[in-house]
């Protein structure tokens, strides 16, 4: 870990924009769902409505990650994020109008949601390609420091903002908010130059199947891209759902309601000081150091399995957090540094959507098994079996070698890639 910074990427105009539009976003984003968990229940009174309104969300932003990656690759990405967040800003709108006026309806609000994850899916590989169209490559760390800092604070403050709101107005009003975040990062977005958007090497009439062969022969043809890939799948299938539903049980057996809470925040703090961290110091194998420190995500998983006292519980949440963070923006700036600019939102699409697919997974199985096994041995052997994927792919050279982009050295040359025409 080196000293040496590059030039602060909020001195670029278009990244501040940007940088201000997400900082908006972001914030809306962590309020909505606890607003709309609550919301929707009392509304309803039946828990099923819930899962019907999520599961709405989350299909077609599955379903659709893939055409979202090619769309952002070959439109002007500024554009397409512009579109979805003006989308996103009338759907949580409609949504909001229909739980303020009293006529909420499952059918309605589960629309509204289906198109709120549509929109989704277009969103998040276009974040991920516009960054390196935004600031130059040696900048790319620190700015990802900066965007992992106001994404973590929010985790942080966010939700308890939003509980407080629900309490004071009910969800209606929070959700409400979070499409005038939408509004006001649309507003931000157009502010960015006309003239960002990926390189013009495909015509806009390229059939939209090759576009996505071309992302999936990039894709499959890295191998340290892949690998790192499949081992983020198997974290998720054993990680989140076990964190998610287990979590809140052991961390109360432990001490009490509220140190679910509590571990969320030390945890979040942690995640807060590694962003910070990450803006001010360069790491010279960013990809490789991410995957070693990011065994100490697995740490708070450990320490609920084994019943540790409450303290020794969230010190393993701060250190999880500093893991967790490392990993995660050393994984975005190596995406953006290696893949070429014209392939990076379809390469990031396939990224995510195997990343993805492990989540409703390991929801669905973690109940039934830590119910024959127990959640205290369940918690433990997904943390074990957490620390291992994240391991694997440090066996491959390619991973363990990947360089990365420092101030004042020449940047990374972004690695060839199968053409399909020549096969």
């Amino acid at each position: 870990m080196g000293t040496g910074l590059s030039a602060s990427p909020l001195r670029r105009h278009g990244f501040r924009w940007f940088f201000v539009g997400q900082t908006v976003s972001l914030l809306g984003s962590s309020m909505a769902p606890v607003a709309l968990a609550f919301a929707v229940l009392d509304a309803s009174h039946h828990a099923g409505d819930l899962g019907v309104v999520l599961a709405a969300r989350m299909l077609p932003l599955l379903g659709f990650l893939l055409i979202g990656g090619a769309v952002a690759d070959r439109l002007p990405r500024r554009v397409v994020l512009l579109v979805s967040n003006l989308g996103a800003a009338l759907t949580q709108g409609a949504v909001a109008t229909l739980l303020l006026s009293g006529h909420y309806g499952l059918g309605a609000v589960a629309a509204l949601e289906f198109l709120n994850g549509l929109l989704s899916a277009f969103t998040t590989p276009a974040l991920r390609g516009l960054v390196p169209e935004l600031v130059d490559t040696d900048q790319l760390q620190r700015a990802n420091a900066l965007l992992g800092t106001v994404r973590n604070g929010s985790k942080v403050f966010g939700p308890g903002l939003s509980g407080v709101l629900v309490v004071a107005t009910g969800g209606g009003v929070a959700i409400a908010l979070d499409a005038l975040s939408y509004l006001l990062a649309a507003v931000c977005l157009a502010r960015l130059p006309s003239s960002s958007g990926p390189a013009p090497e495909r015509g806009a009439r390229r059939r939209l199947a090759r576009e996505l062969r071309e992302g999936w022969d990039a894709f499959r043809g890295t191998p340290w891209l892949w690998r790192v890939t499949l081992a983020f799948c198997g974290v998720n299938l054993v990680m989140t759902g076990t964190w998610q539903i287990l979590g809140p049980e052991l961390s109360a057996r432990e001490g009490s309601a509220a140190t679910w809470g509590l571990l969320l925040s030390v945890r979040g703090a942690g995640m807060l000081l590694m962003s910070s961290l990450l803006y001010r110091f360069t790491v010279r194998r960013l990809l490789m150091t991410g995957q070693l420190v990011g065994v100490l995500s697995a740490l708070p998983l450990m320490a609920l399995g084994a019943g540790l006292p409450v303290p020794w519980l969230l010190a393993a949440g701060f250190l999880g957090g500093l893991g967790f963070t490392l990993s995660s923006i050393g994984w975005d700036t190596t995406l953006q540094e290696h893949v070429p600019k014209g392939l990076l939102s379809r390469v990031s699409a396939y990224d995510d959507l195997f990343s993805y697919l492990a989540i409703p997974v390991g929801q669905l199985a973690v109940g039934p098994v830590a119910a024959a096994f127990g959640p205290q041995a369940v918690t433990t052997v997904a943390g074990l079996a957490s620390m291992g994927f994240i391991l694997l792919p440090l066996t491959s050279r390619a991973v363990r070698r990947l360089p990365h982009a420092l101030p004042g050295e020449p940047a990374p040359v972004p690695a060839p890639v199968p053409h399909p025409e020549r096969r």
